[in-house]
């Protein structure tokens, strides 16, 4: 394949993967609707103008041209019909569950998904590799092969769930407190980390890689700041080359920041880039343990076990990510829309194809998983026009003993919309100009 239809079909598995998350939303109102009586007028994939169509009973199925959202209209949805068959006619938990089915179907194809990979390749154990010596973590009595099961209050199931603690919240200069499980049996351990002044970057990566990626970038770090990505490689440092993790370990062994301006040279989707980045001065909380971050396989029980967890770990990172976009730590440059997102399952795929065709669809049903995680947690916030803000008004219908005024409650509805579509419009906007 040449370079265009190696990106054609990027795009083309983007937009399935997108298709099969909308369409399992969809069809979660869609069968709850019809086992509680209630006519659907039409099932829709897509967007847009009909270019496929065809009646069936009661309910037209359509293809729409626009290949992202969809849509499942309901007779009375939206109106003040109760006639029969209408879904207001329905008492106020039928309708709750029609409403709620989407999200809920999202998040069990997002287990389905699990259950291949976890079922494949495993899950990844919060297993301590290894402790260093004389520091505080091996005086508490913290060993190489523990498990992990809760850190600074935080309960650890994965690995990525410390990965995500320590990226987004980070140690800090306290007592620290550990649970783990060591034969059989927990044992809580206390500790006061290391701390020392420095001058750093933000930013974590792999010594032992063949090339210095970046694994994370801290939240308001300079690399961050300076707009460089998880993902990146760092090819340069100061126009020094550095070929791998341990190179770049090596020469920040060699030549300590300080509060002078590095110039940094990276690799993203091909393209060489040059950064200066002043390191901020910090005070660093040293994290004296290493932690396992590959994966083991389980048992039958294990996969269906860690299947779930894994879909908590994508839902709470997705509430991570919420809280840090209203807290201002995360800007509105970091939200996607439909075109972000066929952009970021193409570079994926792309990234992946290297690694063979198993590995390739394991993480296009990882990015499956993410999304379905991601749009079932969305459709769940208080807002207008979302499921979750129809379920609010439900909610206050069940405790009042009757409904909102249906007419105010489809103008709250029309307005969140309005705000959603202008929300849409701005990140497509952004994403279709990150293209160039």
């Amino acid at each position: 394949m040449d370079g265009k239809q190696v990106e054609c079909l990027s795009i083309i598995i983007a937009v399935l993967i997108l298709g099969i998350v909308i369409i399992v939303h969809e069809f979660g109102h869609f069968l709850l609707a019809k086992t509680n009586g209630i006519v659907v007028e039409e099932f829709s994939v897509g967007m847009g103008p009909r270019i496929l169509s065809t009646q069936r009973g009661t309910t037209r199925y359509s293809l729409k041209l626009i290949p992202f959202g969809g849509s499942c209209m309901m007779k009375g949805e939206d109106g003040e019909d109760e006639g029969e068959g209408t879904f207001n006619s329905k008492s106020v938990w039928r309708r709750f569950s029609v409403i709620a089915a989407g999200p809920i179907f999202n998040f069990i194809l997002a287990f389905f998904g699990a259950m291949i990979i976890i079922g494949i390749i495993g899950y990844d154990p919060p297993v301590v590799t290894q402790v260093k010596e004389g520091t505080p973590e091996e005086a508490a009595g913290l060993k190489e092969g523990d498990l992990i099961t809760s850190f600074d209050g935080k309960k650890i199931y994965l690995a990525r769930d410390l990965y995500s603690y320590l990226t987004l919240e980070g140690l800090e200069d306290k007592d620290i407190t550990v649970t783990v499980k060591r034969d059989g049996k927990k044992e809580t351990l206390t500790y006061h980390p290391t701390t020392e002044d420095r001058y750093m970057l933000g930013f974590s990566y792999n010594p032992d890689e063949n090339q210095a990626q970046i694994q994370s970038v801290t939240i308001g770090g300079a690399l961050a700041d300076a707009g460089l990505q998880a993902g990146d490689y760092i090819s340069a440092v100061d126009g020094n080359e550095v070929a791998s993790g341990e190179a770049l370990s090596q020469y920040f062994e060699d030549h300590p920041l300080s509060d002078q301006t590095v110039t940094l040279t990276y690799l993203r989707d091909g393209l060489d880039y040059d950064v200066e980045v002043t390191p901020q001065a910090v005070n660093y909380v040293e994290q004296g343990f290493s932690y396992n971050l590959g994966r083991e396989k389980t048992s039958a029980l294990g996969v269906i076990k860690y299947s779930v967890l894994e879909v908590r770990y994508w839902i709470n990172s997705t509430l991570e990510g919420f809280k840090l976009l209203i807290t201002g730590k995360l800007g509105m440059d970091s939200l996607s829309g439909p075109v972000g997102v066929v952009n970021v399952i193409g570079d994926a795929y792309q990234e992946s194809k290297s690694e063979g065709a198993l590995m390739t669809w394991l993480t296009m049903i990882n990015m499956m998983i993410l999304i379905s995680a991601n749009l079932g947690v969305a459709n769940l916030l208080p807002l207008p026009a979302l499921d979750g803000g129809r379920l609010v008004f439900l909610l206050i219908e069940a405790v009042r003993g009757k409904p909102v005024n249906r007419e105010a409650e489809g103008m709250v509805h029309f307005a969140g919309l309005l705000l959603l579509m202008g929300l849409l419009v701005f990140v497509t906007f952004k994403d279709v100009r990150g293209l160039f």
